[in-house]
């Protein structure tokens, strides 16, 4: 096989229709399984992948290639595509732990692999200075700080203190070595509005890459994904899993002071970029027990207002009203992610953004 610029296969020019017969069977048999897997259902069945790898992408060059330089301010991105799969690409994209979307907080299947089966191809982000993308073009400094541990746990809205659980909530709270898993996997995410920019630019330039995209983020991935769609035509969807950044029309937003995620305040044909497609935003449980998201709530809700006023579709989604209870600050990783799976399976095909191609 042979790749095209996005990443995908395409055949060798010798024995094509050999190499076509053998993806057509292919194809029926990950169509079938794809079917028994779908909406609502959970599978221990092997995984077909007919195309996997990952690249750098965006980024510049640093000094002269000449005499001395370095390449600098790129994204990472890992990806895997199933046999017939769908159109729509998943991007998914946590500003501080990739490995949240690929695996549940005890073990079992995450996002990449769930929605691998529903026939998506899924690209996992790491987005400048982060993660597999961590050469950046300037300085960087980092100090451990003990209380992280602590911080997590609040944040994540996992219990009213540290180790004390919320009843019901849904984490294997008997298993210590998943919350052992959980706070590794943790990474420095540089949360400014500038580095939020610098991140855009690079996702932008994945999206030209490989085509239409749904961006699936949590908490301050969401606005650096806003800011990708201000940079590209290729965003056809976001879903935000507890955003905690938005972008807002000059003389609109909220009046508060800027702070890590913003809020971003651009001019409003700028802002009407983001009316071009479905945006949900999804918040989880227990927000009434702690009041560190309660902003963010307030914020998200006059966002979507904001998109509709000037003709969008978004939406704001609270977990427990869809009959989900126990959800964390990041649900896809959650013991019930299958069901919140369904949800944004319905959110997709509720929007054309399910179709094959």
């Amino acid at each position: 096989m042979t790749d095209d610029k996005d990443g995908r296969s395409a055949p060798r020019a010798a024995g094509i229709f050999g190499a076509r017969r053998g993806r057509w069977l292919t194809a029926i048999v990950a169509t079938a399984l794809i079917g028994a897997a779908g909406v609502g259902a959970a599978d221990d069945s092997p995984i077909l992948i007919e195309k996997q790898g990952s690249f750098a992408v965006g980024g510049t060059i640093a000094g002269d290639p000449a005499a001395a330089s370095q390449h600098c301010d790129h994204g990472h991105v890992e990806y895997q595509i199933p046999p017939n799969a769908r159109a729509i690409n998943l991007l998914m994209w946590h500003s501080a732990s990739a490995a949240a979307w690929q695996n549940r907080w005890d073990g079992g299947e995450g996002f990449q692999s769930i929605f691998l089966r529903r026939g998506y191809p899924v690209y996992l982000w790491d987005g400048p200075r982060v993660g597999r993308a961590h050469w950046g073009c300037g300085e960087s400094t980092y100090a451990p700080e003990l209380g992280r541990d602590q911080q997590n746990f609040a944040a994540w809205r996992l219990g009213p203190a540290y180790l004390e659980w919320f009843e019901g909530v849904q984490f294997p709270t008997d298993d210590p070595e998943a919350w052992n898993q959980a706070t590794r996997a943790r990474y420095q995410e540089f949360d400014t509005v500038e580095n939020a920019l610098l991140q855009a630019d690079a996702a932008a330039a994945l999206a030209d890459r490989i085509g239409p995209t749904v961006a699936l983020t949590n908490s301050a991935g969401g606005l650096r994904a806003l800011l990708t769609a201000l940079k590209t035509d290729n965003i056809k969807g976001i879903v935000a899993y507890e955003n905690v950044g938005f972008v807002y029309p000059e003389g609109e937003g909220p009046d508060m002071e800027q702070g890590p995620f913003g809020p971003v305040v651009v001019p409003l044909e700028e802002f009407r970029k983001l009316t071009r497609f479905p945006i949900q935003l999804v918040w989880g449980d227990n927000l009434d027990k702690s009041d560190r998201f309660s902003d963010a709530v307030v914020q998200s809700r006059l966002f979507a207002d904001l998109v509709n006023k000037y003709g969008g579709n978004a939406e704001v989604l609270m977990l427990p009203d869809a009959g989900l209870v126990g959800n964390t600050h990041i649900p896809f990783a959650d013991m019930n992610n299958v069901e919140v799976a369904d949800l944004l399976s319905e959110f997709l095909g509720a929007n054309g953004l399910d179709a094959y191609r």
